[in-house]
């Protein structure tokens, strides 16, 4: 009895070094997404409103400056940082948006994804997103 344990136990360890590591980015490599909704209104400049997700970094803009940082998704949320931005002068309804969008990636969001839609809300804060063609 005591082999038959033993044995289920070294089969079990060497199967679980079999598994394939999860992946930290949940499909989201390689994607670029437009920024449709920044907390329920639409962009001040939506031609630049954007968010891109490479192997394990992000970027974002909604118009002024540049935000990215290093990625992973966690237990449905998206855990960014450390984050950095270029700092050029912004101000108005862009500045706050930016704002926005800063505290949210750096909230690490709950993230919901449907087809080609992407929420992220956390902080009082929420991104919608569609997929970039």
């Amino acid at each position: 009895m005591r082999i038959s344990v033993a044995l289920a136990a070294i089969c079990a360890a060497l199967l679980s070094g079999c598994a394939t590591a999860p992946s930290t980015s949940a499909g989201l490599a390689g994607t670029r997404w437009t920024i449709v909704r920044i907390d329920g209104g639409a962009p001040v400049q939506p031609a630049k409103a954007s968010m891109r997700f490479d192997d394990d970094r992000l970027g974002a803009s909604v118009g002024c400056n540049s935000i990215g940082g290093e990625y992973r998704v966690d237990a449905g949320r998206l855990v960014a940082g450390p984050l950095m931005a270029t700092r050029m002068f912004c101000e108005g309804a862009v500045w706050q948006q930016e704002e926005a969008v800063n505290a949210l990636l750096s909230a690490a969001p709950q993230l919901l994804r449907t087809g080609n839609s992407m929420q992220l809300t956390s902080g009082g804060h929420a991104l919608d997103l569609e997929l970039a063609h």
